[in-house]
């Protein structure tokens, strides 16, 4: 049986109201195969786990999942989209896994070996300096480890992780809750492209499905099932971020958070799963890999790993002045006794060189390697 004969049948037998992933799932076990199910008799149909004497009767006769499945592969053809099955030699082992694995990917770019080691990155979308800070930093030290980073391409940290992954050459997969032709949000349009010449956009979605909220949850299920891990950069106690770790829980996969301030509501959420031992507080790319290699293989210490080009002296000077937190040019001309003209003139060599950066309101931070 060809592969594209079996798309075309799997989608003949999703097109049936009431045949939802479970049901699918069944009926190609029961059957070997999506065709065999859709010449089964209602009799042999009613055999299987799940499916009545009704819902049987729908698969057998099925007189509308032709124009269906058409307009399925026509839409997705516009976007240049491909589709991979739960039966598919290439779809994502992590992922199929799970409990609740989803028989059909749409898929925008490609998958491919090196994303068997993925880590999920998802946090609040309102994140503060630190929280965008600190997913750039991740982001980018995971990417620089050969590792895909998987987000769910939402405002914040979720872009944030995959705009880092980029800038890092890296690869990354947007896990959406919508179709490949309706991206939410309607900004990140530009993004998933990006994402899809180097890594993927994935959804579990029928192409035209909006993004509904009640999408949004099964979409975070796949961010964490695709993963060996999961990270957590800030979010509140009933944020979504806060639904994929209690996924990656249930799959008994690694889940990690970054701590944040006490005071602050989207700390609250990473804060409660360290605090409980659910997850791994982690101040660096290290202490995640480190949890990996027995896959990954030994972990390399960053510090040895990163190399700065050489500094002057007032270059060195004002570097080691920096640290996590952005400091203000005012702040960093005092500390290092330097003149403000002195100190704008170091600084600017320095964000030239790729080891600083400036922020909004003059404020400088160092780039973490």
């Amino acid at each position: 049986m060809s592969e594209q004969f079996e798309v075309h049948d799997l989608l003949m037998l999703a097109s049936v109201p009431g045949i939802g992933g479970n049901r699918l799932r069944q009926l190609v076990h029961h059957f070997g195969s999506p065709s065999e199910a859709l010449k089964a008799s209602p009799m042999d149909l009613a055999r299987v786990e799940g499916i009545d004497k009704k819902l049987a009767s729908a698969v057998a006769h099925n007189t509308a999942g032709c124009a269906f499945v058409d307009d399925q592969l026509s839409r997705l053809n516009k976007v240049n989209g491909s589709i991979i099955t739960l039966w598919n030699g290439n779809y994502p082992a992590l992922l199929g896994a799970i409990y609740d694995p989803p028989p059909i990917l749409f898929v925008l770019g490609t998958l491919d070996a090196r994303d068997r080691h993925a880590i999920g990155v998802v946090g609040t979308r309102h994140p503060s300096l630190y929280g965008r800070t600190m997913a750039e930093k991740f982001s980018a030290d995971l990417a620089a480890n050969g590792i895909t980073v998987v987000s769910g391409l939402a405002r914040g940290i979720d872009t944030i992780a995959h705009t880092a992954t980029l800038r890092a050459n890296g690869r990354t997969w947007a896990v959406i809750g919508s179709a490949l032709d309706k991206i939410y949000p309607h900004e990140n349009e530009g993004l998933a492209e990006r994402i899809a010449d180097s890594g993927a956009v994935i959804s579990e979605f029928f192409m035209g499905t909006k993004p509904d909220p009640g999408n949004f949850p099964r979409r975070n299920r796949i961010i964490s099932g695709c993963s060996l891990g999961s990270l957590i950069v800030e979010s509140a106690e009933d944020g979504g971020a806060m639904i994929t770790a209690s996924m990656a829980l249930d799959q008994n996969r690694e889940l990690f958070a970054v701590p944040g301030n006490i005071n602050e509501k989207f700390s609250a959420g990473p804060n409660r799963l360290i605090r409980d031992g659910q997850a791994k507080l982690v101040t660096c790319v290290d202490d995640i890999l480190v949890e990996f290699e027995s896959v990954l293989g030994p972990v390399r210490n960053s510090d040895a790993r990163q190399q700065h080009p050489q500094l002057t002296m007032f270059e060195q000077r004002i570097y080691d002045t920096l640290e996590g937190a952005p400091v203000h040019i005012d702040a960093i001309s005092e500390l290092t006794s330097l003149s403000p003209a002195d100190t704008l003139v170091t600084l600017l060599g320095l964000e030239f060189k790729g080891i600083i950066k400036q922020l909004p309101g003059k404020l400088f931070l160092k780039v973490q390697g």
